[in-house]
């Protein structure tokens, strides 16, 4: 990964959990809290840097494996074990899609974990597992609401199965259901308190007619289906002629592999139906931290042992896959963005952020406190500045995001735009007609990206300079030898 996105920069997403995670919150704009939680202690420990947060990224991957584990042991033991992890390293969502660590990164860790929880509080229906289960499951709607789909899916498993009266007659369920209202309830009241955003934003994505949900519906089972189809390539080279045994074995499955695939139907059938329902997205991606249920099922349902051998290959072929990654795709993929690009404008960040933060010491003298703008580079700014100013996003509308102090503001902010980007140039021209108390410089720059020397792509990035009055800003010496200040039209 380091390889891949050498000369890059993050993620927007990623550098949106680390700027959530300044601020300790009950909620954020967009998104319940506990991506910020994580990345607030991550980053309490380790530096701002590109390597820190993708060995988070790494890690809360490696996490979410071992969580799988404590689920797989409880049925198999040996090769049987390591094939599930083998399985799930030949799916993008513990690799690819995992070194971006947002709002569905975090989930691949919760969701399993949860399960866990879940599973032995069904079988043992002991107080301590109720409230292990009730704290993981709300955990999990702490990293995404999209967690509201497992949540239903473990009260159907529950019903559907037949120790269903056996558990519904303890108080196992009713201890953990308190227990999830009762983590909850800091993050409820958050949501009466401002408005509930994340749910605005939420809603956002609804509204679709039939044929778009059932485009929606397809493409999502789809991309779940391309998702395992290495796997299941892998686990059919495995079975050989025993996979006509399938059948057998998986109706002959035990009382909790039962429960865990009663779970797995309804992490597919309940989304599916709810955007049929109300039309809302439903890409893949959303969905990939359950993948491991259906992992777990076709492995451990198994009556017949795994030999050595397959757990061998198994294994050899990930490390294949691990080293042509590392060898050949990475450099390639680096080279390719080098030359051309990414849509967000990521090999241009660390320029872009550190040239803003010489032309504002120039033209003021002191640290850069506040940015805003475009919330890519508004993200790029806070992380990659040496000064690691606040980020706030437009606050002269008041979106939602927490502001700087007094103090903070009157020492004046930033913003940043590529000049393509018509929207936030627009945001530019709103926000110096209507913020009457700060004087504005503005200046257009260009940045290329560089890998290990080898210049790439150009790229013209827009900059504001926002002051408060007190007499007029000195005027910004640029790269063409013109001087820009307050008094000259912005350059947009």
């Amino acid at each position: 990964m380091s390889i891949a996105y050498l000369g890059a920069g993050l993620h927007p997403d990623v550098l949106e959990t680390w700027t959530l995670g300044r601020h300790f919150a009950w909620g954020y704009i967009k998104h319940p809290p506990l991506m910020g939680w994580v990345t607030g202690a991550w980053s309490s420990i380790f530096p701002p840097t590109n390597w820190s947060l993708q060995l988070m990224a790494m890690s809360n991957a490696a996490l979410a494996l071992w969580f799988v584990d404590l689920i797989s042991r409880q049925f198999v033991t040996g090769h049987k074990r390591l094939i599930v992890l083998l399985l799930l390293m030949l799916t993008p969502a513990y690799q690819f899609h995992a070194q971006r660590f947002n709002a569905n990164a975090v989930l691949l860790a919760t969701w399993p974990l949860a399960t866990f929880c879940f599973l032995r509080a069904f079988e043992t229906r002991t107080t301590r597992w109720a409230i292990a289960a009730g704290f993981a499951t709300a955990l999990a709607m702490l990293g995404k609401y999209y967690s509201i789909f497992m949540v239903a899916s473990f009260a159907l498993a529950a019903l559907a199965h037949p120790l269903r009266r056996t558990y519904f007659t303890t108080a196992s369920p009713w201890i953990s259901a308190a227990t999830g209202l009762i983590t909850l309830s800091p993050h409820i009241y958050w949501l009466a308190k401002t408005g509930a955003p994340p749910f605005s934003y939420a809603l956002a994505h609804t509204g679709a007619d039939l044929q778009t949900s059932l485009r929606d519906v397809i493409s999502f089972l789809a991309g779940l289906a391309a998702a395992m189809s290495v796997s299941a390539i892998v686990w059919v080279m495995i079975s050989g002629d025993r996979l006509k045994r399938f059948g057998q074995d998986f109706s002959a499955m035990n009382s909790g592999l039962r429960l865990l695939f009663y779970v797995a139907l309804g992490t597919i059938a309940l989304p599916v139906c709810t955007s049929l329902a109300i039309g809302t997205d439903l890409p893949s991606l959303w969905a990939l931290q359950g993948l491991f249920l259906f992992a777990i099922l076709i492995v451990c349902s198994t009556r017949y042992r795994i030999e050595r051998f397959h757990t061998v290959n198994a294994t050899v072929l990930v490390a294949c896959i691990a080293a042509v990654a590392v060898v050949i795709a990475a450099p390639l993929h680096a080279l390719w963005r080098n030359s051309y690009g990414y849509m967000e404008g990521r090999t241009f960040y660390r320029e872009a952020a550190n040239e803003l933060t010489r032309q504002w010491h120039e033209l003021t003298g002191v640290p850069l406190a506040v940015v805003s703008g475009n919330d890519s580079l508004g993200f790029v700014a806070a992380f990659y500045s040496p000064d690691h100013p606040q980020y706030t996003q437009d606050f002269a509308d008041g979106s939602g995001w927490e502001l700087p102090n007094k103090t903070t503001m009157e020492r004046g902010w930033a913003a940043l735009c590529f000049q393509d980007q018509a929207d936030c140039l627009h945001w530019m021209r709103q926000t110096t007609a209507r913020a009457g108390n700060f004087e504005f410089v503005s200046h257009v720059f260009a940045v290329q990206s560089d890998l290990l020397g080898l210049p790439g792509l150009k790229r013209n990035v827009v900059a504001l300079f926002a002051m408060r009055r007190r007499g007029a800003a000195r005027a910004l010496q640029t790269q063409d030898g013109k001087l820009t200040d307050q008094k000259t039209p912005l350059p947009y």
